[in-house]
């Protein structure tokens, strides 16, 4: 068994869990401790963190640690959101962070953030499994943005961020000076014409039937409504009416009833905006609120990669799903997709001595292999830029930013000149850990796509296999590949450049029809 303390720099809330994590229990929450603190405002406002806030900071990690060393924690891990992420200040800060209180904050990028929000509400096992049977949105509400994916027939097709966090909308609110009574329809234009688009592009006429929600605010007034503690399940209707119904008293008296601090009930009703509004345009039927938080998925997180728990959901696949989407989007090449994934994976596991890569580069290499060819929507003679230049503004949930740069560059690398270390370093912050990953998984992706450089799936039945210096990649087929052998080569002596191992074609049949 492991003590584990999950600690979340939010936007506005300082938060940490205890959790006991055991192969026999699974995850047990132990303690919960939370503090109001404002860090968005000041960010978003002005793209700094206060020295004051820094110190109040500071203050409450000293007595988070003091707690975490009367539970004797194994363990802790320490993460930053958008806060943090989007302070011009973020190094300075977070050093002054680490050298007063000795807690070491992580920055999130976006799509980790929102993957274990994910992986906390997936760790509710068979409960989501259930509702995610059926058309299902998360509504991932955050201080400075919200995040909406979508399953539909239990596959992730989309994830999108929007900047209508409830702290961002609630800072608009006070510069516009604005009554209680018109916030409603100010809050409604700034985040319609969004949710419009988001309907166009990715709903279309489809109705959604579920929709899972992740904040704070919403989250509490589940609790407090609900008797049926194990699921905070709701009709959407109902759910409408009981916060109408609550946030029409005053604040004082709406603070009461939800036992919430006052400061909270604003953001309650700009939360409730949002889920009525995103409802509307799915035709959503039912709302449940796990009652997870970020620390959840960081606690859920650690378990996996102790070996202490066991996922009940494969979230390689909705990675891998999110990918084939995108690739569908930009009308990006199914078959060929497939065939380019068959023969590099082939390729790569064929390698493992060689190329010291471990199973998450055997994932970047097959995204990179389904979005080879996305660049083609924009630029069929620009296609490695345009490629990189999609990937990069396209979030991929799980993955993060540094993993979607090598993806990336793979990509742009398939289609071009590889450029070295000195070079890509002027355009990319990359380490040399990350550069060396990208060249491999390059070699990798422009062999195999050699292989299949008529598009027409000739190497379909492959088989590689090291032996000495040489990598023998065989393939059982009557169809003649004059075309792939005569332009093998260049993309040969890349691949030998990197291994220092020659890619040579043996074909077992040579009766061409």
């Amino acid at each position: 068994m492991k003590t584990f303390a999950a600690i979340d720099v939010g936007s506005y809330e300082l938060s940490m869990k205890i959790f006991e994590i055991s192969k026999q229990n699974g995850i047990k929450e132990i303690d919960y401790v939370r503090h109001r603190i404002d860090l968005g405002s000041d960010t978003y406002a002005t793209g700094k963190i206060s020295y004051e806030r820094v110190d109040e900071l500071c203050r409450v990690l000293r007595e988070y640690k003091h707690i975490m060393e009367g539970y004797k924690a194994d363990d802790y891990k320490a993460y930053g959101t958008s806060a943090i992420r989007e302070t011009d200040n973020t190094t300075i800060v977070l050093d002054q962070i680490e050298q007063r209180t000795g807690i070491k904050i992580e920055v999130l990028s976006n799509s980790e953030q929102r993957f274990l929000d994910y992986k906390s509400i997936a760790s509710k096992g068979k409960v989501f499994n259930k509702i995610i049977e059926k058309d299902t949105a998360i509504l991932d509400i955050g201080g400075g943005s919200i995040q909406l994916s979508l399953f539909i027939k239990d596959s992730l097709v989309t994830t999108q961020n929007m900047r209508l966090g409830v702290l961002r909308l609630q800072d608009k609110m006070s510069i516009l000076d604005l009554r209680p009574s018109q916030y409603e329809n100010i809050i409604d234009e700034f985040i319609s014409s969004q949710l419009a688009v988001f309907k166009k592009l990715y709903l279309g006429e489809r109705k959604i039937e579920n929709i899972i929600v992740v904040d704070d605010y919403i989250s509490a007034v589940m609790n407090k409504k609900m008797t049926d503690v194990s699921e905070f399940c709701a009709d959407v209707g109902e759910m409408n009416d009981y916060l109408v119904n609550i946030l029409e008293k005053s604040v004082t008296e709406a603070a009461h009833i939800l036992d919430m601090p006052q400061e909270s009930i604003p953001l309650l009703y700009i939360s409730g905006v949002l889920l009525n509004r995103v409802a509307n345009i799915m035709d959503a039927k039912r709302i449940w609120t796990p009652g997870v938080t970020l620390c959840d998925g960081i606690a859920y997180e650690y378990g996996e990669k102790k070996k202490l728990i066991k996922a009940e959901h494969d979230f390689e696949q909705d990675i891998i799903a999110c990918a084939q989407n995108i690739s569908k989007r930009y009308m990006g090449s199914k078959r060929r997709g497939e065939t380019l994934e068959k023969i590099a994976l082939t390729i790569f596991d064929s390698m493992k001595k060689i190329h010291g890569l471990g199973k998450r580069e055997r994932l970047l290499l097959q995204i990179a292999t389904l979005l080879h060819d996305c660049g083609k929507y924009i630029s069929l003679m620009n296609l490695g830029e345009c490629s990189y230049n999609i990937i990069m503004s396209t979030e991929i949930i799980g993955l993060s930013h540094m993993e979607r740069e090598i993806v990336a560059n793979v990509v742009k690398y398939n289609h071009m000149d590889f450029n070295y270390y000195d070079v890509i370093g002027q355009d990319v912050n990359l380490d040399k850990e990350a550069y060396l990953k990208i060249a491999k998984l390059t070699a990798i992706l422009k062999v195999s796509n050699g292989l299949d450089r008529s598009h027409k799936q000739k190497f379909k039945d492959i088989k590689a296999t090291l032996k000495d210096e040489q990598l023998i990649i065989t393939i059982d087929t009557p169809v003649d590949i004059t075309l792939e052998k005569g332009l093998f080569h260049k993309r040969a002596d890349f691949f030998e450049e990197v291994f220092s191992v020659k890619p040579v074609i043996r074909q077992k049949s040579n009766d061409f029809k």
